[in-house]
């Protein structure tokens, strides 16, 4: 215990020692600027994060009472933060959208495939229904997404009462522009199809393990920029045994399904964003904006287990909660304001964000910047140890990265560019919807992949507080060396793959 306490205190005096010779040599680290640093705090992390990512939540899924259970949370500490409420309802951005859910007390799946009869439980289903369907064993045909000519020399009469089966393209494992690309094709697949009126299209999903299906419900966006349902009754099957069987069929092997599933029943549902302002002391500069963001849904319960997501995204979630705090106690305002927001709804498809980009409170060509923070716990990569690490999708997009990494060096951070994943992921999180529409924003990530990823084994008590603090105190001197700065910070007109978020930005900004 005396040997550990004489370390702990000579690592204290040394990274004090540290600070004060970086203070004493960058402007950035003025007294004020390291107190608010100092603010930052692992076991504050700890307790926001023991709360947010608890099974009292049941996993923040969107829609539930676990996510508003979230929101109040998080406006709390805006409220308690001083930061001020520029929601259309205090510290919420609302949409109002619908939820259709499908009543299973009746439903059945039939999959007979020769030798294999298999009935298969809803739990690995994802259903995309606009009313009530019940097929009597109908004969199946497999034509995949890819093969254009497969479907071209189908008819109206050659796929009634059939079912069509084709895969669902790993859009993730694509990169941004190819993934984009895939989706296209993926579209004009299913708006051909829906011409040729098949029973059912059935969606082999060999992504998603069976833990993972989307379950029986589906947001509805009135604005269609969400999720909506498709002419031609959907659904995705996530059963390895029934996958199996259906890989072993040609592509009319005789084999049937028959369903019976209810009509949806849809409920309107209240999905907030929470956002706060910090709000800026220069005169001019005051009407400008950074914004800090992260998604704080997760996936919610599913197969009767708890999705927690503490790192993905409980750890941004606090992360966002914990700077701004601190940033708040500050005795000199930064020049530019500072915004905090946490969004709903990324793991279904950057839904929040989105909503967001089409509906800014605050105006787009005033807003400089956004760094998005995603799965900042977690240090035990795919890639190995993380410790000290934070890498920034689409590092040289923008001067962004730049200013991220000198803050890493006056904090002990090393940000980087990740050559597999930088760009790679770019596009995958919700500083995707701000880069959209021209806004220089990036996300920050400590560990990509980790073990529990999307699993129900993503606890609080895994995650590193120490260095999530380290790397909480990183981002917080980034994002004020941003508001600080006369010059807001510009896309790399040189990298090819800025050119949408360029002209994105040249016409919000009229330059």
């Amino acid at each position: 215990m005396q040997r550990l306490f004489a370390y702990a205190l000579t690592a204290a005096i040394g990274i004090a020692g540290i600070q004060a010779d970086a203070a004493a040599a960058d402007p950035h680290l003025t007294p004020d600027t390291s107190a608010a640093l100092d603010r930052i705090s692992a076991d504050s992390l700890r307790g926001h994060l023991s709360f947010i990512a608890s099974d009292l939540l049941e996993g923040r899924g969107t829609p539930s009472r676990g996510q508003d259970l979230a929101a109040e949370y998080i406006a709390a500490q805006f409220r308690r933060a001083g930061l001020e409420a520029v929601g259309d309802d205090g510290y919420f951005q609302t949409a109002h959208w619908k939820f259709a859910e499908t009543n299973l007390k009746d439903f059945s799946f039939q999959l007979d495939a020769g030798k294999e009869k298999l009935s298969i439980p809803a739990n690995l289903l994802s259903f995309s229904l606009a009313q009530s369907l019940t097929l009597a064993p109908s004969a199946i045909v497999k034509i995949e997404a890819s093969d254009a000519a497969a479907l071209d020399a189908q008819s109206a009469a050659t796929l009634a009462g059939k079912v069509v089966v084709t895969n669902l393209p790993d859009f993730n494992a694509m990169p941004h522009e190819q993934a984009m690309t895939a989706y296209k094709g993926w579209q004009a697949y299913g708006a051909k199809l829906a011409k040729l009126h098949p029973a059912l299209l059935l969606i082999v999903d060999r992504v998603h393990p069976a833990g993972d299906a989307g379950g029986s419900g589906r947001l509805i966006d009135p604005e269609s920029g969400g999720e909506t349902v498709s002419t031609v009754p959907r659904m995705t099957i996530h059963s390895t045994q029934a996958i199996q069987a259906l890989d072993a069929l040609g592509a009319d092997g005789g084999a049937r399904v028959s369903v019976h599933v209810a009509a949806p029943v849809e409920r309107a549902v209240k999905l907030r964003n929470v956002i706060g302002v910090l709000r800026g002391s220069d005169p001019v500069l005051k009407d400008t904006y950074v914004m800090v963001t992260a998604h704080y849904d997760h996936l919610g319960i599913k197969g009767g287990k708890i999705y927690n997501g503490a790192n993905d995204d409980g750890s941004g979630t606090v992360s966002v909660m914990e700077i701004a705090g601190a940033l708040a106690g500050m005795k000199q305002r930064p020049a530019r304001s500072i915004v905090f927001m946490t969004v709903f709804g990324e793991e279904l498809g950057l839904f929040g964000s989105r909503y967001y980009g089409r509906h800014p409170i605050l105006p787009i060509k005033q807003t400089v910047a956004d760094v998005n923070l995603e799965q900042v716990g977690r240090t035990d990569s795919s890639e190995g140890p993380q410790l000290n690490n934070a890498s920034m999708t689409g590092f040289d997009f923008s001067d962004v990265g730049a200013v991220f990494q000198k803050a890493g060096k006056l904090t002990g951070i090393n940000v980087y560019k990740n050559e597999a994943n930088s760009d790679f992921y770019f596009g995958k999180s919700d500083n995707q919807a701000l880069a959209d529409q021209g806004v220089p924003a990036h996300t920050l990530c400590v560990a990509y992949e980790y073990p529990d990823y999307h699993g129900p084994g993503d606890h609080w008590e895994k995650v590193d507080y120490a260095n999530m603090a380290k790397v909480d105190r990183m981002v917080a001197l980034g994002v004020l060396m941003i508001a600080n700065d006369p010059v807001a910070p510009k896309w790399n007109t040189a990298n090819a793959l800025t050119k949408p978020y360029v002209e994105a930005w040249t016409r919000q900004s009229g330059q």
